[in-house]
């Protein structure tokens, strides 16, 4: 009799493991559409407008697990409040937005903005399941198909190597047109003919008004 306790004890044991296993989160970010999909494992379905990265900023495509929970955020990079914000890669961040009306369009630098309440409800769900059992899958463009990483310089390697080994035609043609500025400052800067002067007035201007005006 104690074997079938004992066994029965087992079965449940791995029952409820197998269901603690499987509880979660499912977060899925639709960038072209604007949308995100947010299922659990114990029956709750949302689906809510998002903002992700505007022109000139991009959301990474990816699977991802969330790496910390700020429930009060803000980004003094970009001067702004983040609540509810679940971070899933560096700064990269699912969180609460007072620029409600952009929700459903690209307004973002990069990260996924909901309206606060949903915010708030996915940062509860996240804390509930825990951050192992939270996927956060994020796929598409952005509708204008416009936006890109924000990076640092002015261009990529090879944009900048092709300018260098390439000059453009109006910096070649720069080179070869005459500098007019600096020849007009030349010519205005040298001392008027005196009168009744011929030619080209002399460089040697001591010996000129020495011995008068000759042909050069």
């Amino acid at each position: 009799m104690r074997r079938i306790y004992g066994l029965l004890a087992a079965v449940l044991l791995s029952l409820v493991g197998v269901a603690s296993a499987q509880a979660g989160v499912d977060v899925r970010v639709d960038i072209a559409a604007q949308r995100i999909q947010v299922t659990t494992t114990d029956g709750e379905s949302y689906n809510w407008a998002i903002s992700s990265g505007r022109k000139g900023y991009r959301t990474p495509n990816g699977v991802y697990r969330p790496t910390r929970l700020e429930k009060n955020w803000y980004s003094r990079k970009y001067g702004g409040a983040m609540p509810h914000a679940v971070f899933f890669r560096g700064g990269y961040a699912i969180h609460g937005t007072t620029a409600v009306g952009a929700l459903g369009r690209p307004a973002s630098h990069g990260c996924i903005r909901l309206h606060p309440a949903n915010a708030a409800k996915l940062f509860a769900l996240v804390k509930k399941h825990g951050s192992s059992q939270t996927r956060i899958a994020l796929n598409g463009a952005a509708p204008d198909n416009l936006s890109q990483f924000a990076k640092a310089s002015g261009g990529s390697k090879a944009k900048i190597a092709k300018a260098k080994s390439k000059p453009s035609s109006a910096v070649a043609q720069q080179r070869k047109a005459p500098n007019w500025d600096a020849a007009r400052e030349q010519i205005l800067l040298r001392p008027a003919l005196p009168a009744g002067a011929y030619g080209y007035q002399p460089y040697d201007l001591q010996r000129y008004y020495q011995t008068g005006p000759r042909w050069r």
